[in-house]
């Protein structure tokens, strides 16, 4: 008995995911006891509410990060996503439509990060960052700085109803995420983002289309930024010009806090939802300690610094020891 106990502490430590849980679980448990708050119903539910935006981002970052790539525009996306269907949904388009052309801007703008980035091979960073300030642009002259409000409260439905008290967003987040752990995991596609992160060279001798997997999880991306967008505005009843700003530094952090290498190859979806879930606890806690959202910043910069260390760390131990290994065996 003792021996399977062992067996299945050791199969839940060897697991991906294992040290951010552990950490979330550690962590949630500290603030508790400096501020009980923390576990009510109310703030439970705002905290659940906010790790679903960040968790439908982080689903399409997954993908990008797993393949090698990064986009840094996901929030000036959200940002265009919200206010190109606040506009529809004002201009008196029916909801459906007004979500589908907010989730058409997001795409028309993955598809230029993915195409930019593969087919004229211009650095992810650079094409990106030059995408998050013309997006941002964009929302301005759209909207000259000025909130779109009001908006239909059919609109708003979309989002302010709930599934037996839990919050639209955390349902749709739920169901997205499963989606996409299938998609990795059980699909030809999610073992091309994969091959194509781990190793390019023999992903393309394997046949696989390269340019076409890296597109595509742009093109994702940019889809569940944007849907992101959508939902925030359904939320606040408007559309706001300065929604999304940041937003990518917390979505990003998820990922890796979540277990995703920053130089691709590795990664999973029940790592980035935890990742997710971890952020949103960071923040509420450091808000309900009145921690200045300043000191906030420096702490989640500081947090994801760490990850990427830890990241770079594991991968350098997981070389020495297949090169060790491999040693071996020729002795």
């Amino acid at each position: 008995m003792k021996k399977d106990q062992n067996s299945l502490f050791l199969k839940f430590w060897n697991k991906q995911e294992s040290g951010v849980l552990l950490a979330t679980i550690a962590f949630v448990i500290v603030v508790v006891c400096i501020n009980p708050v923390f576990i009510s119903k109310n703030n439970i539910l705002n905290v659940l509410r906010s790790s679903g935006y960040t968790l439908i981002t982080a689903l399409g970052m997954t993908l990008v990060f797993i393949s090698g790539g990064l986009d840094i525009s996901v929030g000036s996306t959200l940002a265009v996503g919200s206010t190109v269907s606040a506009m529809a949904a004002q201009g008196g388009l029916p909801v459906a439509v007004a979500v589908l052309f907010g989730c058409l801007a997001g795409l028309a703008i993955g598809m230029f990060n993915g195409f930019t980035i593969v087919r004229l091979k211009i650095p992810p960073l650079i094409v990106t960052l030059g995408t998050q300030y013309a997006g941002r642009g964009v929302v301005y002259i759209l909207t000259k700085g000025v909130a779109i409000y009001p908006l239909p409260k059919s609109f708003q439905a979309i989002e302010q109803t709930s599934v037996m008290s839990i919050p639209m967003i955390v349902v749709i987040g739920f169901i997205l995420a499963v989606i996409a752990h299938v998609m990795l995991s059980k699909t030809t596609f999610g073992r091309s983002v994969y091959a194509v992160g781990g190793n390019i060279e023999a992903a393309r001798l394997s046949g696989i289309r390269i340019k076409g997997t890296s597109i595509a999880t742009y093109a994702i991306t940019g889809v569940c930024a944007a849907f992101t967008g959508v939902m925030m505005a359904a939320r606040l009843g408007s559309g706001q010009a300065s929604s999304g700003e940041g937003f990518e530094m917390t979505v990003i952090a998820a990922v890796i806090i979540g277990g995703t290498s920053a130089t691709g190859g590795t990664g999973t979806i029940l790592g980035t939802a935890i990742g997710a879930v971890f952020m949103n606890v960071l923040e509420n806690s450091m808000t309900l300690m009145k921690i200045s959202v300043y000191w906030q910043k420096v702490v989640i910069g500081l947090i994801l610094i760490l990850a990427v260390i830890l990241d770079t760390s594991k991968r350098e131990r997981a070389m020495r020891s297949e090169m060790k290994g491999m040693g071996n065996k020729k002795a």
